[in-house]
């Protein structure tokens, strides 16, 4: 099944943005953002969003701008900056049409909006702690209670601000707090916090500010200062848009005015995408850093091998709405095999190998058989496989009794060889004290190179590769990171419990074909039969061969929709 196929409708934010140019509500260039916090690195929600907001004003003929909205220095590194330009990149397949933007470059502008706020007595200088307003901020059924400091005059909170913005009191003794209505039934409207008093070494401002606006207040002033005509929001954004937009009716910010829609969140099976359990998973030593290859980061899914190409369409067939749903793991999985089908070469990778010798090959003869490197795509060309009297084969490729449906080699049965001849078992090795199969004795049948004699019964084709002809390769299996398709739980410790202790095999010394050798990091792989792999593009080096599966062969999501 192609995912062209399953390409969905039109969605309601296309229609809308068509409406509004049609009926002239917006100037002509539709304008975007995509505003990551840098608090972490990108994860596949994010491609989400990212397709939608490039999306939208590619297809409108508009700009997309990544914005950061840096506006918390205590979580806030380079590393994620240059992180997520890097990944934002990547996945659109293209640099960037400008230069990222980023709200802490407007503090000066944003600090000037809240002294007009405070002028026309719309905002005021709370001395209450975090702890006080959240105890006066009520509930979903009880109204809060107004501040103590809530009637201070203009003069006294504008000396106030002013004095904090100057950095005469501590950290958290005093806050910005916008005057609106503390029986609200929205709680987001229950005055809410505009300015924090935070010390604190900014990434991109250094030490010039130890007052820092909250993101509900900066996100709607960054957007108007950048002409922003959609804001494109996760559901959870939905409550706060009332404060939106009253900051925008304050202020009289109109030309243009953005306006804030909402979308569902990407929800995925078997895969968290909250950065807080992110963080703690990589603080913890769960995964091996933020690009682990088990990860639902965008960097993670990168060294697993996911390819840009596939991620779109993944984002192009699950589509916007407004409703939440969790997508299976197996869909994912469907788009990157797709994509992986059409583009990666072939070769052969033996991941569990049971020796084979050959009895009636002679003992030095080699033989150089040919094989495509890709079955539909001739521009790839052929590669070269050595036949040599002893090989590697699958372990379980072999069993010494099996029914009819056992499509491989049995003792005293044949199978062709991939790509080369018939081979007949006739004697099964075993270890004396394990009782495990260690080696098979074989005939071979010299005139089946490509020819499939109308009397021979043979049960299927397997993969090989020559024992001296072969390169050690190590090889990482990845699974699901949890066993549960929903994993939360109330406590860290409980949510660590739910990692599937299964996610990562190594498997150490695998043989794999010589002309992998010259493979760079981050090239996919068909291994014949087994499934995608890449180069691993952290730990591979010239002198280590490091593969990482990116999937398996098996398309569990088109069998099940089949059915």
């Amino acid at each position: 099944m192609s995912v062209e196929a399953l390409t969905p409708p039109p969605h309601f934010i296309q229609q809308m943005i068509a409406d509004d140019l049609h009926a002239g509500r917006i100037p002509a260039t539709v304008v975007t953002r995509f505003p990551p916090e840098p608090n972490g690195y990108l994860h596949i929600g994010h491609a989400k969003s990212i397709h939608l907001n490039f999306g939208m004003a590619a297809e409108f003929g508009g700009i997309c701008r990544l914005r950061f909205d840096d506006t918390n220095p205590l979580k806030e590194e380079p590393e994620y900056v240059a992180s997520i330009e890097n990944d934002v990149c990547w996945l659109l397949g293209r640099p960037l049409e400008e230069s990222p933007r980023f709200t802490s470059s407007y503090f000066d502008q944003i600090y000037h909006y809240a002294e007009q706020l405070i002028l026309t007595g719309k905002a005021y200088v709370c001395d209450l702690n975090n702890e006080e307003i959240r105890a006066t901020r009520g509930t979903l059924t009880q109204p809060g209670q107004e501040s103590p400091y809530r009637n201070r005059g203009v003069e006294e909170n504008i000396d106030l601000f002013r004095r904090m913005r100057a950095g005469e009191f501590a950290d958290g003794s005093r806050v910005l707090r916008a005057r609106i209505d503390m029986a609200a039934g929205n709680i987001n409207m229950r005055d809410p916090i505009l300015y924090r008093i935070r010390r604190a070494t900014h990434h991109q401002t250094g030490d010039n500010w130890c007052l820092y606006p909250t993101y509900d207040f900066s996100h709607c002033l960054a957007d108007a200062i950048e002409r922003v005509t959609h804001s494109l929001c996760t559901l959870e954004f939905e409550d706060h848009r009332p404060l939106y937009d009253w900051i925008l009716d304050q202020l009289d910010i109109n030309d243009p005015r953005p306006h804030q829609t909402e979308f569902s969140r990407l929800s995925i099976e078997y895969t968290v995408l909250s950065k807080r359990r992110l963080n703690l998973l990589v603080n913890s030593g769960s995964v091996d850093g933020w690009d682990d290859p088990r990860m639902p980061t965008l960097a993670g899914l990168r060294r697993r091998g996911y390819t840009p190409e596939a991620l779109r369409r993944f984002c192009q067939h699950i589509g916007i709405s407004r409703a939440d749903n969790r997508v299976e793991m197996a869909l994912l999985e469907h788009c990157v095999r797709d994509d992986l089908d059409h583009r990666a070469a072939r070769a052969m990778a033996v991941l569990h190998p049971l020796k084979v010798v050959i009895e009636n090959w002679p003992q030095d003869q080699v033989e150089w058989l040919s094989a495509p490197c890709h079955p539909q795509d001739d521009t790839m060309g052929v590669r070269q496989l050595a036949m040599t009297r002893e090989i590697w084969i699958e372990q379980d490729d072999f069993r010494r009794q099996a029914n009819k449906d056992f499509k491989r080699l049995v003792h005293g049965g044949e199978v062709r060889l991939r790509n080369g001849y018939i081979i007949h078992c006739h004697e099964a090795v075993t270890d004396a004290v394990s009782g495990l199969v260690t080696e098979l004795r074989c005939t071979y049948d010299p005139d089946t190179l490509g020819v499939n004699p109308s009397n021979r019964k043979v049960r299927g084709v397997i993969h090989w590769l020559s024992v001296s002809h072969s390169l050690s390769a190590e090889v990482r299996l990845y699974d699901r990171l949890f066993t549960l398709t929903s994993p939360d739980a109330d406590s860290d410790a409980a949510f660590l419990a739910m990692l599937n202790p299964e996610s990562l095999t190594i498997l150490p010394n695998c043989p794999v074909e010589p002309g992998l050798a010259h493979a760079k990091a981050g090239d996919s792989f068909q291994f014949e039969r087994v499934g995608f792999f890449c180069v691993d593009n952290r730990d591979a080096t010239d002198n280590r061969l490091v593969f990482n599966r990116t999937v398996a062969l098996r398309d569990s999501w088109t069998r099940k929709e089949s059915h």
